[in-house]
Formats: C-alpha cells, structure tokens, sequence
C-alpha cells in the first residue's frame, strides 16, 4: 500500500510539475469546419432571423441558414447589416487556480464583444482575419459553470474596417468562423518569441516574457526530435531578451526542401522549470538586391504563384487543416512554389501547412481598395506579426491591395519584424518592386523591358471560367524566365468562389462573373489549364523532340530549380501501341538521372529497345525528390499517314456507282449511299443499311471563300473522283471527293483564308448535337485546347462521353466535352443510333465539337471564346481566349490572330487538308464508358 501511495504522490507531482510549465488550451469550440461544437444562437436579420436557436462554431452564419449572403460588391443599404449573439456555458478546471487565463479568438467577422458573466471581456474587437485574445482571469468561475456571451456584428462600427474588409470583390460573411479557445498560463511565462534562423547559421531571437525569471534556455531539436547543437541560454533581461547562437551547417529551408527545426524556449527560476514554448522554424535568409532579384538562401528565384482565398464553398472562411493541406498539395502539384495570402492573413494552420511542405508565402494585411485608419490598422497588423511572423514561409510582407496601402503603416513592417523581410504594395512599383496588376503582354516599351525595378505582378492572367491562367501563361513564363530582372508572378486566382446558398436550395453561387476565377472548381475540381500550368512550371523543362529514324534516345533538359540536382529527380520512360477499344501494349523502363545542376542544362538518355519504332508513342514521366509527378511528356512515333495506311480500306468487291440529277451526285459502293450537292460539291446525306447518318453540309470553309466551281465526276481505276475545277480568280479553292469500293469516302480540300489576319480557319459540318453520344480519338486529351492554351495535353487515344458542362459553373464536371482538341489523328463519333469514322493523315488537325456555352463576360467582352459556324469541324487554326481583363490578343504572340500572306492563289501554297470517312459502323460498336485513356 506504502508503494502503491508512494507511486500516487510522484504521479501526481510529475503533473503538477508538467502543468505547471506547459501553456494548455481548452477548446470552447471546434478546430473547423470538420470539427465544431454547438453554441446557442440568434441572429438578428435575414434567414432564420428572431429566435433562439443553435449554430456550430466556427462557421460563417449564412452558410448554417441564417442572415443575408452579399458580394463585396453589393451596396444596398439593407444587405449585410445582420449581428449575430452567441451563448455558450462551460467550465474551467479548477486546477487552473494562480494561472493566467485567456480567452483567444483566431478569427471573427466582424466587430465582435466578448462578454464573461455578465461582464465585459474587453474592448469591442474590429476586424475579421486577426487573433485576438482578452485576460479573463478575474472573470472567470474556477471549477464551476461560465456564460460567454458574444456579440458579432457582420459589418463594423470602424468604417475604415468595412473600406478595408467589407466593400471588396469577394464574398462578406459573417460569425465566429475560427476557433475559440481558454488559454492558461503560469503567473511567469514566455510572452512571445520573435526568431530569425539565417542560412549562414546565425540563430538569434527576442523573447518577451512575463514576472520574474533567471533564464532562458533554448534547444534546438529536427525533424526526428535528435538534439540540433548545443542547448545554449541567456540571462531574463527586463522587457526583452535578446540571444544570438550560430549552428554549424544547418539544413537550410525553401520550397524545394522545406526541412524544419524544433525551438524549444526553457525558462527557469531557482534552477526550476516554469515555462516552456516550441516554435517550428527554418533557417533561411531572404535578400533583395536592388535592381537585381529576389534571393533566397544566396539563389535568385522566379516565383511561380497564386493567390489564394481562405474558403470552402459549404463553410465559407471557415476552413480547417485538412483543406489547407489539399490546397498546398494542389498548387505543389502544378509546380508551383509560392502562394499569396488574398486579401488577409490566412488560418495558423495553412501557414504551418506552407512550412511543412514547402511554398513560400506573401502574407497580407487587409486592404482591398480600401484602408485601416492608422490606430486600428497598427492594433490589427501587431495582431498579425503575433501570429505569423516566425513562420518560414513567409518571406514577404503586403500592406494592402490595390491602392489599400496605408502608407503611415509602412514603418511597423521594417521596425517590428526580425527578419527584415521585404514590403510590398501589390499593384504598384513601391520598394524597388514594379508588381502592377494585368498588364498586357506588349507592355514592355518603357518598363518591363527596360524597366529598372524588379518585375513580380503580385495578380496577372486573371482567370475567369476558362479563360486565363494556362491561357497565356507559356508566352507570359518565357517572357519572366529569359528577363533578368523577372522575380516571377503570382496567377489570380486558386479556386472558384463558389458559395453553398442555403437560401436556394443548396445551389452553388459565383455571383455571376465575379467568383468563377479558379484553376479549380470550387471542391478542387481540376480545370484544364490546371494541367497546363503543371507542364509550363515543371522545373525540369524538357525541348521538344521529333521521334524521327534518327532519334537516339536523348533529350535536352533545362533544370529550373533553384536548390535541387536533377539528379535527384526518376525519370521513367514507357513506349505504347494505343489502339481504340484495347488495352495497349507496352514496354518501360529507367533512364538514369542527368547530373544536371540549378539553372543549367544537360541531356538525358534513354535506352531504347531496337523495336521502339514499331510502337505509337513515347511517354517520358519525371518525379521530384519525394517521388511526385512533375509531368509526364508524349511523343508521337507514329505519324497519321501511318495510321491512315493501316485503317483506311480502299478496295472492295463491289463496284462504285453513280447516278446523276441535275442537281445531285447520288454515290453507292458496298452499302453506302452518299449524295452530294452538284453546285456547291457539299455532302448532303451519307447513308448505310441503318439509315441516315446526321453527319452532312460540309465541308463549308470558315474563314474561307466557298467558291467550290464546275464539279465533274469521273472514274479512275475503279475509284469515282468528284471534282471541283481551279480557277486563279473564281474557284482558287478546291474539293476533290474520292469514293473507293469500300464504301469509305476520301475528302481533299484546298484552300486560302479569306484575310491576311483570321481567328481560325478550317472547314465545318453539320451535325446534331442532339445525336451525339460520346466521341472516341486518337490525339491530344483528355483536355480541350486553345490557341494560347496548347500544353498539359497528353497524346493517346481517349473515349469521352457526351456532356454540356461549361468551366466555372454547375455541375463543374470536367474534361469539358465541346470544345478544341489538338492533334487529332482519327475520331470515332458515336451517335445515339449510328456511328460513323474520320480519319486524317495530315499532321496538326484539330477537332473541333460544337460549340460551348458563353458565359456571362464582363463589358468589355474580353475573353472572346469564339467558335466557327456548324457543328463539328476539322481545323488547320483554333481561337486563343481572353481573360477577365485582357482580351486574347494582348496576351502575347500566342492569343493573337494567325496571320496569312498570299496574294497569289497558286494551288501549292494552298491549305490543304485530307480526310477519310467511314460510314459502315453501327450502334454494335457503342461502348460504354467515361473519359479514358484506352491504355
């Protein structure tokens, strides 16, 4: 029994002692939006407005059924003005009796009074995106029941806060949107801790700390809890401590290798343990030189950036760790390696997420358009550094956004932070930095190219449904790469703001043209430039290779890392036979990585077998460090002439025959009965013993005078050659319809653009988009293209079904089906009925299927995603797309019209497209399905 109290007592002093030192917390609320806790609740106005009931916290309340949804932009007097009250008992250990005790708020929107037992907590707290914290040990109740009272008004008293916060192009919310919490502290503790852990080695620290103390010991421990240097301490000054240590060969923290230490803060009195804090840092030192660059750890960086909001569509702001960990991956996903906070400091744990994983960061204070008065932007952005500053991943600092610069706040940046990290004022060239928004690809006269400041616009290529973001972005990335004085940029924006509108039965809201503006769709669906960004990021760029007879196996490489040898990269290689409806063969194998360092170029070799000309295709993927996905490349082997030799059937036992009207050749061979137009040479009906295949009118030339003249029909070798005659004024474009045994039909048209400048050119049919049922080819997919959006395809053969989505809005189901499709080789149409074959053996054919929905545009009208006439068309030139604020042909060389120079009309110089058509399949063929790839 002795032994047994003996073990109590030493149990129960081990606790004592442990709670004595550790700061603890005691959650009133949940930790986000996967995990909450109820509170009674009432709201004021709106939905569910006037009674008692209960609402999870955190959340944003219009999300849980209550108050009014606004945009930023609404300026009705009656939107928006809702308040919320809160209620919530709990109890307090009564263990916690001599500590202080907090009660800390990490987010709230917007003014927020806090009430303990019927007494003030504290001033009325201003401002949504801020930790805030109120000493409520002398209000509290140890050991028994406690009343939180909370008053949250969605839009401030501060009108400073309402310019700065309220009145911006994003979705207002309101409530308690993240955690609340009691936060107990011993009588002497370590207040705060400000540290700069410099790449040299060079630790040093402020610690702020709280009653009487000796010492501060501090241990720096890694990833894997070994002991990094010596402990080392520093004698408690009065109101700070200050202490400098250098450790010997650290490893170092960037994007590309984001390796962590662990901090711990020891203080001591009369040899005892009082108080103890750990802090993740990295060391790192990030450096500006003046009319130079961006450095970070000596190496000078080009930011490849998004702007991100913290929001879900079913919670609003209200976020939690796992969302911060999906939005981090996503953008490492696509190679990027830096993420701006828009327009506000973000939750604790994206930035802990940014640190773990690697993504350098530009924090922000608020400041859409408009600004903090001076006191409460300074109270605001102290609440800020108190929360952010330590964090690795930040390596910039924003005041404001777009002309929300209070510029009497400038000072608090450089004098409170430590590490010095640069300013900036986005949208204007302030501190050596020229970060205007949007501006258009040509804008290099007199400043991007013979500018002087470092070039980083902290917004361009604003996205908006498919236009932007991989739309442009390869002309606007070369451009940054090659330019000295490039720091990169930073895409506008992440995710679509799609909110969950309780008020109309759940559907997903972008306020028209003003959310949809995402890489992704709302729940992270992936748009097709998503795809694109990956290919243009990759920081192993790879030259284009042509797979010709003389091709050894070698690849130029470029490494765009900064800190990372591409030997440290697998490159695996896989050669396929693609065939439609089959799994294909394949061989695979290793290539062995290139000692290639940072920002030089090299070669990498692959063994190929000695049969690899008898496959389809090359497909080369490389993998990181950690073994994710760069991208993975596609090279053609077999060319379409190849494949149209080996499907194409010409011959047949039965004969071609012909009737003429006066207006119609009417064709049959092997079941097949063609008509066509005798003036005008068009297909008109093509039938086999089904019926009638919708597929007809065509080809019509877009962009293209129709001046098919003086057909003749005539037989040669058994074949019926339906021709056009050429005449230099009248008839210089040509068609020659070939009709062989088979029943398949041959198709050549020669032709010129009706202008020196087009938007496309090509030739159209028609088809009704009612009959179609999926399409099966053999080309670039599964993603649409346009003109100034050609990579993140990859070549095989892909089977899609039939859908009607558009980018950016419900039911955001992607691959889009209508659309641009490169390189297409043959195309299978299947219809509800009937099934029909096109095959080309001319190289750089695109397919185009219908025409997609047009979104609401802006004013300007500027993504212009225009489409030719008909239904389905094979095309020598496609459309580039716009953004929210360029129109396609400012957005580099690649958006800009195709430009034709030929005066001459000679039948060489002519455009000159082939097509085969098989009309002999049938509803037998139809398989079922989705968007695949067939190997």
């Amino acid at each position: 029994m002795k032994i047994r109290f003996t073990l109590f007592l030493s149990l129960m002093m081990m606790f004592c002692f442990v709670h004595a030192q550790q700061s603890e917390k005691l959650y009133l609320s949940g930790t986000g939006n996967d995990n909450t806790v109820n509170w009674d609740f009432f709201c004021t106005e709106g939905m569910n407005s006037g009674k008692w009931t209960t609402i999870p916290v955190p959340s944003n309340w219009e999300l849980q059924g209550f108050g009014k949804y606004n945009y930023g932009f609404n300026k009705e007097a009656n939107k928006g003005k809702e308040k919320g009250w809160y209620k919530y008992k709990f109890t307090v250990p009564s263990n916690w009796k001599n500590r202080k005790i907090n009660i800390v708020f990490e987010g709230s929107m917007t003014d927020t009074e806090v009430i303990i037992n019927g007494k003030s907590a504290g001033a009325i707290h201003h401002g949504s995106f801020y930790v805030f914290k109120y000493d409520i040990s002398k209000l509290l109740k140890l050991g028994e029941e406690n009343l939180l009272e909370v008053t949250v008004s969605k839009h401030s008293a501060n009108q400073s806060v309402n310019e700065a916060e309220r009145k911006a192009d994003f979705w207002i919310f309101g409530g308690i949107f993240r955690p609340v919490y009691l936060e107990s502290l011993p009588q002497t503790y370590i207040e705060s801790v400000q540290i700069d852990a410099k790449a040299n080695g060079v630790f040093t620290a402020n610690i702020f700390t709280l009653g009487q103390a000796d010492k501060v010991n501090i241990e720096l421990r890694d990833a894997n809890g070994k002991q990094f240097g010596s402990e080392f301490s520093a004698k408690i000054m009065a109101g700070v401590t200050k202490i400098e240590q250098e450790f010997k060969n650290p490893a170092l923290w960037s994007s590309e290798f984001p390796n962590l230490y662990h901090a711990i803060f020891t203080l001591i009195k009369n040899g005892k343990i009082i108080h103890q804090i750990s802090k993740k840092i990295g060391f790192r030192t990030v450096e500006v030189r003046e009319r130079d660059g961006v450095y970070v750890n000596g190496v000078k960086m080009k930011f490849k950036g998004v702007n991100r909001h913290s929001f879900y569509p079913s919670s609003g702001r209200t976020t939690s760790r796992k969302i911060s960990i999906a939005d981090v991956s996503l953008m490492k996903e696509m190679n990027m390696n830096a993420v701006r906070m828009s327009h506000y400091p973000p939750d604790g744990h994206f930035l802990e997420v940014c640190d773990s994983l690697g993504l350098f960061v530009m924090d922000e204070l608020a400041g859409w358009h408009g600004t903090y008065d001076t006191p409460t932007g300074t109270k605001l952005f102290k609440e800020m550094m108190a929360n952010d500053e330590n964090h690795p991943s930040i390596i910039f600092w924003a005041n404001g956004n777009e002309g929300g610069h209070n510029r009497e706040l400038d000072h608090l940046f450089t004098e409170n932070d430590l590490q010095k990290r640069p300013l900036i004022h986005p949208w204007e060239v302030f501190n050596g930095f020229e970060t205007t928004h949007y501006r258009e690809f040509n804008y290099g006269i007199g400043n991007y190219d013979h500018g002087h400041n470092i070039l980083m616009p902290t917004e361009f290529l604003h996205g908006m449904w498919d236009g932007g973001h991989g739309a442009g972005i390869e002309d606007y990335w070369n451009a940054m790469w090659n330019n000295p004085l490039s720091a990169g940029g930073f895409l506008w924006d992440f995710a679509d703001q799609a909110v969950v509108r309780t008020d109309k039965n759940d559907e997903l809201d972008t306020d028209g043209n003003h959310g949809p503006d995402g890489i992704v769709g709302p729940y992270h669906e992936k748009e097709g430039s998503f795809f694109t960004i990956k290919e243009v990021w990759s920081p192993v760029f790879v030259e284009k290779r042509e797979m010709t007879s003389g091709f050894d196996g070698s690849f130029l490489l470029e490494n765009r890392y900064a800190f990372t040898n591409l030997n440290q990269c697998t490159f695996d290689w896989k050669l396929k036979k693609l065939k439609a409806g089959t799994d294909a063969e394949f061989k695979t194998g290793k290539a062995d990585a290139p000692n290639i360092k940072p920002f030089e170029k090299g070669k990498l070799q692959i063994n190929l077998p000695a049969d690899w000309r008898s496959f389809d295709a090359l497909y080369l993927t490389v993998k990181d460090f950690y073994g994710k996905e760069l991208f993975t490349w596609s090279f053609p082997i077999a060319l379409p002439k190849d494949d149209a030799d080996k499907m194409v059937v010409k011959t047949g036992s039965s004969k071609v025959v012909l009737k003429e009207s006066a207006i119609a050749y009417q064709v049959s061979a092997n079941g097949i009965q063609l008509t066509f137009d005798k003036q005008t040479g068009l297909l008109q009906q093509a039938k086999n013993s089904t019926g009638v295949i919708p597929f007809s009118n065509g080809p019509v030339l877009q962009e293209g005078i129709n001046n098919f003249k003086n057909f003749t029909a005539k037989m040669v070798d058994g074949n019926l050659i339906i021709s056009s005659t050429y005449d230099k004024k009248d008839g210089y474009n040509t068609l020659q319809w070939t009709i062989y045994p088979s029943g398949w039909l041959k198709m050549q048209v020669k032709y010129f653009p009706s202008a020196y400048f087009t938007t496309f050119v090509g030739v159209n049919f028609s088809y009704p988009e009612t009959e179609i049922k999926g399409v099966e080819y053999k080309g670039n997919g599964p993603y649409r293209v346009w003109k100034n959006r050609m990579k993140g395809t990859e070549f095989g053969v892909w089977k899609k079904d039939y859908n009607n989505s558009a980018t950016g809005e419900p039911p955001w189901q992607y691959p889009e089906f209508k659309g641009y499709y490169s390189n297409m080789y043959w195309c299978e149409f299947i219809g509800k009925s009937q099934n029909f074959r096109v095959i080309t053996d001319r190289e750089d054919i695109f397919l185009r299927l219908f025409t997609p929905k047009k979104s609401i545009d802006t004013e300007y009208d500027n993504m212009s995603p225009t489409f030719p006439n008909g239904d389905i068309s094979f095309m020598n030139g496609i459309s580039a797309i716009g953004t929210k604020t360029q129109k396609p042909e400012t957005t580099g060389p690649m958006g800009m019209k195709h430009v034709f120079y030929d005066f001459d009309k000679e039948p060489s110089r002519a455009l000159d497209m082939t097509f085969y058509f098989d009309f002999s399949l049938n509803s037998s063929s139809l398989r079922g399905g989705t968007t695949k790839q067939s190997p």
